[in-house]
């Protein structure tokens, strides 16, 4: 069975699932654009890799570090045979050790100067949530909106806070940021929500050239077919981040009808 939502697929968001699903739609894109851009332009897989330790790291919330010692023994009896004092019981906690973050993103590069033209990003949690990872990627976001090159970023996340942008008071769960470096300030913002199919968009190139039509979601559906998530995933399980009570509603009956027989998890502050 394929994707059964017609859109983005919110069992795909899963922490444990989406670096899986991050690293599988990175590479569909890349090998969707290649043969359509050669041979005037390369598109080149990047890694950024950094590490977040303490309040940063995925440990957050870890536990103090507290000793027990074994309670005194009630009524003990008298005796002339010395007692060693009662070992100290050491309870087992996790520390807050360096995390590695290995994220992958693509660079489209022209092949004569090898000069990047346009950066595509897919968004991951790390990118969004507050600390660390969210201000190395808003650095390198800004940066590239100070130069001439195009940037591309992906969001089919709903959790934490959208990388910010001016001029639009509309909510959204999905979002498409397509940035033109001869343009800025001004981009385009393609806004999607769950019952929405991802609308395609114009990959940015040099002026003339003929820009190819990305279909993300003819990929991220070849993607589920590809990974067979129609086999491992558990459409009964709660869903992580947890839908809003509209559309929670809505999941469940789309797949009450495919015979998948869901319950998403609705919020309580929704």
């Amino acid at each position: 069975m394929t994707n059964p939502f017609p859109g983005m697929n919110p069992y795909l968001e899963s922490p444990e699932l989406w670096p899986q699903v991050h690293h599988l739609l990175i590479s569909s894109i890349f090998e969707s654009l290649v043969p359509q851009l050669l041979p005037k332009y390369i598109v080149d897989i990047e890694k950024r890799v950094y590490e977040l330790s303490g309040d940063n790291s995925l440990l957050v919330g870890i536990p103090d570090v507290t000793v027990q010692r074994s309670p005194s023994p009630t009524n003990p009896t008298s005796s002339n045979v010395a007692v060693a004092a009662p070992p100290v019981t050491a309870l087992k906690v996790r520390l807050p050790v360096p995390v590695e973050f290995r994220e992958a993103y693509l660079e489209v590069r022209d092949t004569a100067t090898r000069e990047v033209v346009t950066v595509i990003e897919v968004l991951s949690p790390a990118n969004k949530r507050p600390g660390k990872g969210r201000e190395m990627y808003e650095a390198k976001r800004e940066k590239v909106f100070g130069s001439r090159t195009h940037m591309v970023e992906i969001d089919l996340l709903r959790s934490y806070q959208p990388l910010p942008v001016f001029g639009n008071d509309i909510e959204a769960s999905y979002r498409i940021l397509v940035s033109r470096g001869n343009q800025r300030p001004l981009a385009d913002l393609y806004l999607f929500n769950l019952p929405d199919m991802i609308p395609p968009f114009p990959l940015p190139l040099r002026a003339g050239d003929a820009e190819p039509i990305v279909d993300l979601q003819a990929l991220l559906n070849g993607v589920y077919d590809r990974a067979a998530y129609d086999i491992t995933l558990d459409y009964t399980a709660e869903l992580v981040p947890a839908l809003s009570e509209t559309d929670a509603v809505w999941a469940d009956s789309l797949l009450e009808e495919r015979g998948l027989k869901g319950r998403s998890q609705i919020t309580t502050d929704s």
